[in-house]
């Protein structure tokens, strides 16, 4: 089939007249593509597929001038190469659904492995706090990514369908979720509230990172990825990723009509030496100008071929090709295909223009970009005069700015230029190395000052812990050598982990590289650079969310859910507990006033949020932050209480997940102070708890914070049982169900086993309230804080008239009750019995006359004999209780510490119906 007259449309699109020989859908419009032969176009560059009465109304960017088209690029944070069903790629809009692709992790930005070269830097930009701007001079931009919209999505603005799944089509923002036709965009209001989510939204104005070549994944806490995901194919490889990408039907048909030449092409000398060629299929017969064409679109070039030229790669001299006939004329080398260079035209050529583009100049500046005209001796001095004037900025000196070269080409690349450097040389000299790259090069204008400011604040991990400040000081020294930071603080001494902070960003960035390589005492330093968070720029109202996921809880739930989140919410609020803890979180939150914590992980890291809240609460203007929860352990006891569910399977969106946490209440949590102390005799013999923190004065006393429970006896000898059959084999106990199934096999075992907790009534003496307490003959005891044990049996069982008061969380009052044996154990959990009220009260003694299993909050050893107080903790926490819809409709008797504040709406131009299934975000 004979090519004919392409079309130019506004985004750049190359348009061909194409008969289609299976169903194709319209990329703009979504409807089939009727008839027989010739019903629609497609795009030569990127397979932009579009009906004939559309072709006037496209809107999306072909790829080969989408990077030109991004003010402000941002490199995409990219995942492991793996198979995305039901996705298409953003670079060819083809379906992932049998190759390998990469997504970014945080945004849906998904693309062949092979399409890689082509990605465009267009990712959220999660940071962009400005000195000069105050907050009502911020207007947050909708930030739109085209296609892979959420199933059944409608338009915000016609309420029509804009959603398929048979190709890239309709757009959605990565902040406020609002989905709608490509052609319906510029009908929404400029400005994005961050949707339903804007009350836990931290926003991208609050928030600073300092400017670096530090990569985004590693503030953020990305796993790093395989350098070999985006390398360049090499010449062994064959693939057709540059030709037309024509159906094989056709392709095969043009064969047999007319003979090719399957030819490679190099952009440079770049490519040649690295390797890399783009392969393209022309007829023997073709121009010079078609072939050029073909080769410039082969690499997304959108260069004017007149600037361009080719020439025979593998002749004895690089001559110019010509007509007529050029490929016939085209070098073979030893049998292989002929290969070309893609070259610009540097003769005669020693001016043009460059786009210089303004880097957070303030709201002074209002211009996108300007073009500056330059000649091959125009230097940087000039190029920053010329654009001050431009940008609006003509008495500001030029010495307190700095020209930029961008790179664009696979992510983002800056360099500062020097004052006497020539732009136009420069980019002539890029040309010779690649013609892409040159597309992809341009200037920013940027104040010499960082935004950020000169504090730049690294969190170190994994040095042992309890050690002195001068310890740590020379440490950090002999790792360091000459990058000395200029001070240090806080420590977090229980935990080996400390902030060092640095006046200089190129001192910090090498402390950064020089830490994440070291190690001591053969662990690996964990070393992350921490974003700042600016409070004043946080609207009234909004309380953002500082996320906790463990994604080693719940299999892989935990990786899906933190990666769902970073897309949701800003990535900046959500980290990783296998990077640091808490605490790199709380630490970057210590200014901010109000925030909620959403702790994604099992009782077991609620309590370690909890824990370290302690630690840094007194430095934090913000003391008790309320913390909902997502379970992902096994038991989930706490979370049940709270109404949080018995464990996230992964069915519910996590976007429903979010608006709960907006809804839920505050609730108070009694916590309580486990001080065990151990009998003069036996304190050699004191194990130390396995993994739970707890802090150990001289006298070998040892003290723990309770949030749940805290047993001894047969209980507590299963639950360590357990423990020691995970910490051996750690990678079979990912499922719950098997969790739980390894449970009921120890217990049967138990039945017919020796009884080590045998007449546990004779073996210990309890006291409650200062009154002693007869005990019935019992083989375990657990004091409960909270009406759920062992995933979700309430142990103190169904109200009835007797003695005791009804329990709570709140009330200041434990609750103690005896079990007989593991087959009383069974029967409590499968709700058939209760266990035995023995006692209430807010302050227990225990001795104990032999050595015991006990376990705390899940976490178990053996005590040896002594004495064990469990009194209330001067430590307070706040946690969120989700509210049901039930609850919403009757009047609320649920106590709680504060009253609900009055729900806030803003009245927008265009607003969807909260009640649709179908609603975005």
């Amino acid at each position: 089939m004979a090519l004919l007259n392409t079309i130019n449309s506004p985004p750049a699109h190359c348009f061909v007249k194409r008969t289609f020989h299976k169903p194709v859908y319209c990329h703009h419009c979504t409807d089939l593509l009727w008839g027989i032969i010739g019903q629609g176009y497609t795009c030569e560059v990127c397979n932009f597929v579009v009906h004939d009465k559309c072709i006037k109304t496209v809107v999306s960017p072909c790829s080969s001038v989408a990077p030109t088209l991004v003010k402000t690029p941002v490199a995409h944070c990219w995942s492991e190469p793996a198979h995305h069903r039901r996705r298409h790629c953003n670079v060819c809009r083809k379906k992932l659904d049998d190759t390998l692709a990469i997504k970014c992790e945080v945004c849906e930005y998904y693309v062949h492995v092979e399409c890689g070269d082509f990605t465009v830097a267009n990712c959220k930009d999660c940071a962009t706090f400005v000195p000069e701007k105050n907050l009502p001079q911020v207007v947050q931009q909708h930030h739109w990514r085209e296609g892979n919209l959420p199933p059944n999505s409608k338009c915000v603005v016609d309420k029509k369908t804009c959603w398929t799944a048979e190709c890239l089509a309709g757009m959605r923002c990565e902040w406020c979720g609002f989905t709608v036709h490509a052609m319906c965009a510029e009908k929404v209001p400029t400005e994005c509230t961050f949707g339903l989510l804007e009350p836990i939204m931290l926003p991208p104005s609050a928030v600073s990172i300092p400017r670096t070549e530090v990569p985004m994944e590693a503030i953020i806490g990305v796993q790093s990825r395989r350098k070999d995901i985006l390398s360049p194919r090499n010449i062994s490889v064959e693939f057709t990723g540059g030709d037309y990408k024509r159906d094989p039907d056709e392709s095969r048909e043009r064969s047999r009509e007319e003979k090719d030449e399957v030819v490679k092409v190099f952009d440079g000398n770049s490519s040649l030496q690295r390797r890399m060629f783009r392969q393209v299929t022309v007829s023997r017969a073709a121009s010079v100008k078609e072939f050029l064409t073909a080769a410039m679109r082969a690499f997304h070039v959108p260069q004017d071929t007149t600037k361009t030229y080719l020439t025979d790669a593998y002749s004895a001299e690089e001559v110019e090709l010509e007509d007529p006939l050029p490929v016939t004329k085209l070098t073979k080398k030893d049998g292989k295909r002929p290969a070309v260079f893609l070259r610009y035209r540097e003769k005669d050529n020693d001016e043009g223009t460059i786009r210089v583009y303004p880097s957070r100049l303030g709201a002074a500046v209002t211009i996108e970009h300007t073009v500056i005209n330059v000649t091959s001796n125009t230097v940087v001095t000039e190029v920053i005069g010329q654009a001050l004037k431009k940008f609006g900025l003509p008495e500001s000196k030029p010495q307190d700015y700095r020209l930029v070269e961008v790179m664009l080409d696979k992510g983002v690349s800056e360099r500062v230029m020097e004052s006497t450097e020539r732009p136009w040389e420069l980019l002539k000299a890029v040309g010779r190395d690649s013609i892409r790259q040159m597309e992809m090069t341009r200037f920013y204008l940027q104040l010499v000052k960082d935004p950020h400011g000169p504090s730049i604040a690294l969190f170190v991990g994994n040095l042992p812990p309890n050690q002195s400040q001068r310890q740590y000081e020379n440490i950090l020294t002999d790792i360091l050598a000459g990058y000395k930071y200029s001070s240090i603080g806080p420590i977090y001494y229980e935990y080996g982990s400390m902030v060092i902070t640095y006046e200089d960003s190129d001192l910090a960035v090498r402390a950064f590289y020089t830490l994440r390589e070291s190690s001591y005492e053969d662990k690996n330093l964990l070393v992350m650079l921490l974003p700042n968070i600016l409070p004043h720029m946080i609207s009234e109202g909004v309380q953002p969310l500082l996320v906790f996921v463990n994604v080693k809880s719940g299999g892989c739930q935990g990786l899906e859910l933190i990666s769902s989140f970073r897309k949701l919410l800003n990535p900046y609020q959500v980290f990783d507990l296998d990077n640091g803890g808490p605490l790199p979180g709380l630490y970057v939150f210590r200014h901010v006033k109000n925030y909620k914590i959403l702790v994604c992980g099992g009782d077991g890291t609620i309590g370690w949020v909890l824990q370290c809240l302690d630690n840094v609460g007194q430095d934090s203007e913000c003391q008790s932050p309320a913390c909902a929860i997502v379970p992902l352990g096994t038991g989930n006891d706490l979370a049940r209480v709270l109404r949080w569910g018995p464990g996230y399977n992964g069915g519910e969106d996590p976007i429903n997940l979010l608006k709960d946490v907006i809804d839920a209440e505050n609730v108070r949590l009694d916590r309580w102070t486990v001080v065990f102390h151990v009998d003069e005799k036996m304190e050699d013999k004191q194990p130390i708890s396995n993994s739970i923190a707890a802090s150990t004065s001289e006298d070998n006393t040892q003290i723990f914070v309770m949030n749940n429970y805290f047993g001894i006896g047969i209980e507590a000898e299963l639950c360590l049982d357990f423990h020691n059959a995970r910490e051996e084999n750690p990678n079979k106990f990912n499922s719950r169900l098997h969790n739980k199934g390894v449970y009921v096999k120890m217990g049967l075992r138990k039945m017919v086993s020796r009884k080590l907790c045998k007449d546990l009534h004779k073996e210990i003496r309890l006291e409650v309230d200062g009154k002693h307490v007869e005990l019935p003959p019992v083989e375990g005891i657990i004091i409960l804080n909270i009406l759920s044990w062992g995933s979700g049996a309430n142990p103190w069982g169904p109200e009835k008239d007797d003695q005791f008061n009804k329990p709570n969380h709140w009330d200041g009052h434990l609750e103690v009750v005896g079990v007989t044996g593991i087959v009383h154990l069974g029967q409590i959990q499968s709700g058939l019995r209760s266990a035995i009220r023995i006692a209430q009260g807010g302050h227990i003694r225990i001795k104990l006359n032999s050595e015991l299993p006990v376990q705390v909050d899940g976490e178990p050893w053996n005590q040896a004999p002594g004495e064990v107080v469990v009194l209330k903790s001067a430590l307070k926490a706040t946690m969120l209780k989700k509210t049901s819809k039930s609850k919403l409709r009757r009047r609320n008797t649920e106590p709680s510490m504060v009253a609900k504040e009055k729900e806030q709406s803003k009245l927008q131009t265009i607003r969807p119906d909260p009640a649709s299934s179908t609603h975005p975000l």
